[in-house]
């Protein structure tokens, strides 16, 4: 039986804490996450990956923003699921500013990710929109 990769574990465990403040609207993602793990029994295995997503997302959420807003012609995030929109959010933010996680390993993580949370057109809309994102000189 083959064991998760803690690393696509810590994703899940993002998307669920990046899910809550984008429903909530308020605060920072370090302060929502803080609140949100509290008391949740989330492996240390897990952790250290949780945290530096959380903190690259917390320090280049807007940057993240824009770069996707600007691979997603005739599209605003704010029309977007919130699954969709931090899944897009997480991808970005690794190829943004996690050296040694390459872009074609955070777009399949991302699709994982689509295929497990998101709707039927998820997957095949989150592989268009990180592909571009990919091919960009992306600096935070």
């Amino acid at each position: 039986m083959r064991t998760a990769n803690p690393r696509s574990r810590a994703r899940s465990w993002v998307l669920q804490v990046m899910y809550g403040w984008d429903m909530a609207g308020e605060g920072s993602v370090r302060e929502w996450a803080r609140e949100a793990l509290r008391g949740r029994a989330v492996s240390p295995r897990y952790r250290p990956y949780i945290d530096q997503l959380l903190l690259v997302l917390d320090e280049h959420l807007e940057a993240c923003d824009a770069q996707i807003e600007a691979c997603m012609p005739n599209w605003r995030l704010d029309r977007l699921s919130a699954i969709d929109r931090n899944i897009l959010r997480i991808a970005t933010a690794e190829m943004m500013a996690v050296d040694d996680v390459p872009h074609r390993v955070a777009i399949h993580e991302a699709i994982r990710l689509a295929e497990r949370y998101g709707s039927d057109d998820t997957p095949g809309f989150v592989n268009g929109v990180l592909d571009a994102v990919g091919r960009q000189t992306i600096t935070p």
